[in-house]
This record gives C-alpha cells, structure tokens and sequence, in this order.
C-alpha cells in the first residue's frame, strides 16, 4: 500500500520513523489512496479518495483511511468466504455486507477478488458527500457490477440495504465502528436485522485500541445478551504476525495500543429456520 505524497500521510510516516508510533488513521479528506494487493495468483492496484463529509457529520469520523479497514482487507482469506461459497447451492450469490465503510477498501477488494457468485453492498451513514465518495470509488476500480454503495442510518429498515427480497446478508464485515458505545445499541440492531439466519451466517469485526478496551468489552457484552454468540475474539499486531488472546483490563500506553487490533467473529445464538 501507498499513502501517496499528501502532507498528511507524510507526517504520519515520519511519526512511525521517528517514534515508533503505529498510526491510526492514513490519508487526508479529498486525497488520494492507493492499496496495492499482490497474493492469490493475481496483483492489481486499488486507488481510493478519501472520503470528507458536510461539517455537521464530521463527528462520524469518516474522513480517513482507518487502518483496521487495512488490516481487514490484508487479512481478507480469514474471512473464509471460499468455504462460505462452497456450502451455497450452486444457483446462489454469496452476500456480503460492509458497514461503516467509509472509503470501501475491504468491499472493493472482495469484489475484486471474487468476480462470480459475490455480490458486495458497502454501505456507511447517508451524508451525500460520503456516498458520492464511495460510490465513486467502486466505480473507479471498476467493481460496481458486483458492488455497489448504499447510504445507510444504524438502526433503521435494512429493506434498503437489499437489492432483491434474499433474507439477509451471509456475511457482515465492519471495521472500527465500536468506538462509541453510544451506537453500540442500534449497530446492534443492524446486525441483527441484516445477517442471514442462517447457521453459517458470520459477522466478522476489527477494532481498533485507541479508545480503550472497555468500549470493546461494553460492545461484545451487550452483542452477547441481544442474542449472539462470540464465536472468537483475538488481538493481532498491526504491522506483524503476532496474536495474543483478548483480555478486558491491561496496563497498555498509547503506542502499545496502537500497534494491535482486536479481531472478533460473531454468530446467531438461535437460527430459526
């Protein structure tokens, strides 16, 4: 991956160099990003502008290149969504659904990587700067017949997140979107209305330390007690291999925090057809 040459990024860099300080968030509203991808048999270039949003939702932080969206789509094989696709009937499209995708790197790649039997909706809050954003992006790398962008408020109908009546999505991915545990109550709803009932529907979540572990731990305990299942959660290094199990408390100073993500997948607790 390449940040590009905005001054932003180039501070950021130059943090990491001097500080050994992991950052949180890449590129700058209105610039441009490049992801480029190499593995699979296949190497291509994924070119994103950064998002930027009217001033009233700047709260949604929605401006950046997050780096737990990296993470995710550096690490999209954990996903499993070869083994998802090979439990389908051979008539039927894998749904994937992103949330909070803000510049849409992960939905982009999977597009990318999975041209048949892959249908990707990135969907993030409905401020007409962000979408356009967005959608232009899918555009650009040249996905929009099996991706596709679509504005969406927490907690509202997800009729329009479906392009036809499927009964859910088979997969929900969603990274950093636990940082304000005042929408843990209606991004919960949201899962719970869009994943697939289904027994092998999954969601799959990447956070990030920086607002401590507690909002993690809040989000997790009330995710349990509406219904799911925390079928995982682990901590990975950011720019690294290691993994370590999740704990609730630990004594990390701000540039450990910031070396590590935390990773959890999710499951219905009941599936009832």
């Amino acid at each position: 991956m390449d940040a590009g040459d905005d001054p932003e990024d180039i501070l950021l860099d130059s943090l990491q160099t001097l500080y050994d300080l992991q950052p949180i968030t890449l590129s700058s509203p209105g610039s441009l990003f490049t992801y480029k991808y190499s593995g699979s048999g296949s190497s291509f270039v994924i070119t994103l502008q950064t998002p930027d949003t009217h001033a009233a939702n700047w709260a949604l932080h929605a401006s950046s290149i997050w780096v737990s969206s990296i993470y995710l789509a550096d690490h999209w094989d954990e996903i499993g969504l070869e083994s998802h696709i090979k439990e389908l009937p051979i008539n039927e499209t894998l749904r994937v659904l992103e949330l909070g995708a803000s510049a849409g790197l992960p939905s982009i790649l999977i597009a990318k990587l999975f041209p048949e039997r892959v249908l990707v909706t990135a969907s993030d809050y409905p401020d007409e700067e962000l979408i356009k954003t967005l959608a232009g992006n899918i555009e650009r790398n040249g996905v929009s017949p099996r991706c596709r962008a679509v504005p969406y408020a927490w907690g509202s109908d997800v009729s329009s997140l479906h392009s036809t009546d499927d009964g859910g999505f088979d997969v929900i991915l969603a990274a950093d979107t636990l940082w304000n545990p005042d929408l843990h109550s209606i991004f919960i709803d949201t899962l719970k209305m869009a994943l697939k009932k289904s027994v092998s529907s999954r969601i799959h979540l990447v956070a990030g330390l920086h607002t401590g572990r507690y909002t993690i731990q809040s989000f997790l305990a009330s995710a349990q007690t509406a219904g799911f299942v925390i079928e995982s959660v682990v901590e990975n290094e950011v720019s690294g291999s290691a993994t370590r199990r999740w704990r609730v408390t630990g004594d990390d100073d701000e540039n450990e925090r910031r070396r590590w993500v935390v990773r959890a997948k999710l499951k219905l607790g009941t599936v009832t057809k």
